[in-house]
């Protein structure tokens, strides 16, 4: 097995030391302090009657279900002086609206203005592409340590969402996410997805945490690490907050993540994840030897060759591949044989060559 290095040149070149240098700085906490007393430049904007929806369902964290929405999982990556957090919803695609491309349904309106969405019959297979518009509204708050809320920043993403007419279930719930830059820090998110004229209004809440950044320094410690689909590179990195149909946006790479950790027979396990508190030497290169591992319950069925990098960054396919010995008669060989199905736990050790620090995590997945 060798280490997987293509995709981390797309990200590292001309993005390493601002994606990744001021994470290690041993200042940066006090450097996140006078952030979190800033607003981002972008102005934002949430309706009145959003906001009284999102306050009202902010003790008990319960949801308006006018257009249901479920946040289920998220994870972070490092970006520049923050975090990026991504976040992961399943929305019903019968609840968003979508009607033929072309058709006289608004597109996208004013906050301001009050139109009624007209109603559309259900589109059919035969009509070609279809589109749904509505609003997405964000409010992040922090957290203290009596759980009382403040709110730190808002965010208005107005959402078109196109899909092919031949694929269209509207029964099915899809895959969503949206992304943003964020300090360290304790946070609950307030989302709402609201109908062009606000008069549908979905609302849900996510309770997170995004490390303190000054820890690193003394130990290592990892992104949440998942596994890919599929990524390809985009031109530019994205400048605003955008909610993305079944993948999600980091720097310059477009990623379809495997979210539910369960494979087919013969598929590679895609890891993806960063690696904090990593040191370089002194000519600034980084030595970080990973050892991967299978186990099934107690038993490790797979041990690859340990692989070392020279980047925190690291994106690498392992094969599901076992070695099983067979004998014949008197005689015994290996094969090489796909993992059978099962439920098994990926194990992760990673080891700092220039620090001495390590650390180690497990990952659950099944082969189907």
């Amino acid at each position: 097995m060798k280490a997987k290095n293509f995709i981390i040149p797309v990200l590292c070149a001309g993005l390493f030391f601002s994606l990744f240098t001021p994470l290690s700085a041993e200042n940066q906490k006090d450097k996140n302090k006078n952030k979190q007393a800033a607003k981002p430049e972008e102005k934002v904007f949430i309706p009145k009657e959003v906001k009284t929806v999102l306050q009202e369902g902010m003790a008990a964290r319960q949801g308006r279900q006018d257009i249901p929405v479920n946040i289920f999982h998220s994870l972070f990556l490092p970006a520049r002086e923050n975090f990026q957090i991504i976040f992961f919803m399943k929305i019903k695609n019968s609840f968003l609206g979508f009607t033929p491309l072309g058709s006289t349904a608004p597109a996208a309106a004013k906050q301001s203005e009050k139109q009624v969405t007209p109603t559309a019959a259900a589109p059919t297979q035969e009509e070609g592409p279809l589109q749904a518009s509505f609003n997405v509204f964000l409010q992040f708050n922090r957290l203290g340590e009596s759980a009382e809320t403040q709110v730190a920043w808002e965010v208005y993403a107005p959402t078109t969402i196109q899909v092919e007419g031949a694929s269209f279930d509207q029964e099915k719930e899809d895959l969503y996410s949206l992304g943003y830059p964020l300090p360290s820090g304790h946070y609950l998110l307030a989302l709402a997805i609201t109908s062009i004229d606000l008069q549908k209004i979905g609302t849900a809440y996510y309770e997170f945490t995004l490390p303190d950044v000054s820890t690193f320094t003394k130990a290592l410690e990892t992104s949440p690490i998942f596994f890919l689909k599929s990524y390809e590179q985009m031109e530019a990195p994205e400048t605003r907050t955008v909610l993305h149909k079944g993948y999600f946006t980091y720097s310059i790479l477009k990623i379809v993540p495997n979210i539910d950790n369960v494979f087919a027979a013969g598929e590679n396990l895609d890891i993806f994840f960063f690696i904090f508190g990593s040191q370089p030497n002194e000519q600034q290169q980084f030595n970080i030897e990973i050892n991967y591992e299978v186990k099934k319950g107690e038993e490790f069925v797979i041990r690859w060759t340990p692989q070392t990098y020279n980047s925190p960054l690291i994106s690498q396919p392992l094969p599901l591949k076992q070695t099983v010995k067979i004998k014949t008669g008197t005689e015994e060989r290996t094969e090489q044989r796909d993992l059978a199905s099962g439920n098994y736990t990926l194990v992760v050790k990673a080891l700092d060559k220039v620090s001495g620090n390590s650390v180690t995590k497990n990952i659950d997945f099944e082969v189907k």
